[in-house]
Formats: structure tokens, C-alpha cells, sequence
């Protein structure tokens, strides 16, 4: 797998609250969640880099899926 960035990002706990349960609903973690929503806003935009890797799905890996 590509190797991952990670940095603070502060929120609202109202706003993280929201999205923790939109996360739930979409079987995601709160941070895929995240990240999901800013890919989309990216190439909604016209932003999102070619070079960017596929993102996982939503829910748990089956055991029969290979590690990436």
C-alpha cells in the first residue's frame, strides 16, 4: 500500500459528531469518511491528482482479499 500522511486536524465536535455518524451509515471509519469526502470535493474540482491511489472500499477487507 502507498505510504500515508497523517496530520491534526481539528474540528467542531459537533461537526465530528456529524460526521462519525454519516461514517457508520456508509460502514466507513470516521477518518475514511473524511478522506472520501475531500477526494470527492477534489474531483468535483477538476484538483484530484492522477497520481493518486485507489482509495479501499467501504466496510471490512474479506480474508480472502489479497493485501495490497
Amino acid at each position: 500500500m502507498a505510504s500515508r500522511k497523517s496530520f491534526l486536524l481539528r474540528l467542531d465536535p459537533a461537526v465530528h459528531d456529524a460526521l462519525a455518524r454519516w461514517a457508520g451509515d456508509e460502514l466507513r471509519s470516521t477518518n475514511a469518511q473524511i478522506e472520501f469526502l475531500l477526494r470527492k470535493a477534489l474531483q468535483d474540482a477538476g484538483r484530484l491528482p492522477g497520481e493518486t491511489g485507489r482509495q479501499r472500499g467501504r466496510g471490512r477487507p474479506r480474508k480472502d482479499d489479497d493485501a495490497d
